[in-house]
């Protein structure tokens, strides 16, 4: 299960001054949302795996906007700024193989949105708002 101290990444601590009440209500609906995503993906016989970098299934979850400014790729009006989005690691993309194959099911009925496998390499990224496109799986 994923905690909230994971999905920070220590960045409640450096940053404490930009993390108010609505994107802490944000990151426990976000958290809750990836662990009910994972106890389906488990039961359904998906490996999941932590990252060697974090040390949990979270490569990226809240980014500060300036940490979000020097991450490589991240777009400027990231949904991981707002604590609507998480990264979840996935290095032989066993859960976007699955997440795909279920998208109409298991993202539709927990409300999650899958940025495509193809963008997400090493990283399954679902957030909990959907993209303009309103696709269920989208391109970024």
């Amino acid at each position: 299960m994923i905690t909230l101290a994971q999905y920070w990444l220590g960045r409640d601590i450096t940053h404490a001054l930009q993390l108010g009440t609505d994107l802490r209500s944000n990151a426990a609906r976000t958290v809750d949302l990836a662990n009910r995503l994972l106890v389906l993906a488990k039961g359904a016989g998906v490996r999941l795996e932590e990252s060697p970098r974090t040390g949990s299934i979270v490569t990226s979850g809240w980014r500060p906007a300036d940490v979000n400014a020097s991450t490589p790729n991240a777009r400027a009006r990231s949904l991981h700024i707002s604590c609507e989005a998480i990264d979840l690691f996935d290095p032989d993309g066993d859960l976007d193989d699955w997440l795909l194959a279920n998208a109409d099911t298991v993202l539709k009925d927990l409300g999650l949105w899958l940025e495509h496998p193809a963008a997400t390499k090493g990283w399954a990224h679902v957030q909990t708002k959907p993209p303009r496109s309103g696709r269920r799986v989208f391109y970024p």
